[in-house]
């Protein structure tokens, strides 16, 4: 699956705990990455830069949902069941 246009919600919903390129500690859940672009694409994207925990997020129909809206609503959901800061 391809990744829906404007979306960028795998890059705001979950948290990074390792450095990102501009987010040296990473970043929290719901705050949107600084290498998001202005399309929502990922600046990073097939570069080595790319943080382990994004290139191991796949889109797919569970996680995207029809529209970015059900994607942050299943990602935010995963965030918490996963993130025991979040309990």
């Amino acid at each position: 699956m391809d990744c829906r246009p404007r979306c960028g919600a795998c890059c705001t919903a979950p948290s990074i705990s390792s450095p990102i390129p501009g987010m040296p500690q990473g970043k929290p859940a719901g705050q949107r990455c600084v290498q998001l672009d202005e399309a929502e694409r990922c600046r990073l994207f097939g570069r080595p830069e790319r943080p382990p925990v994004c290139l191991n997020l796949q889109p797919g129909p569970a996680m995207c949902g029809n529209d970015r809206d059900q994607a942050m609503a299943w990602l935010t959901a995963l965030e918490t069941a996963t993130n025991p800061t979040h309990s």
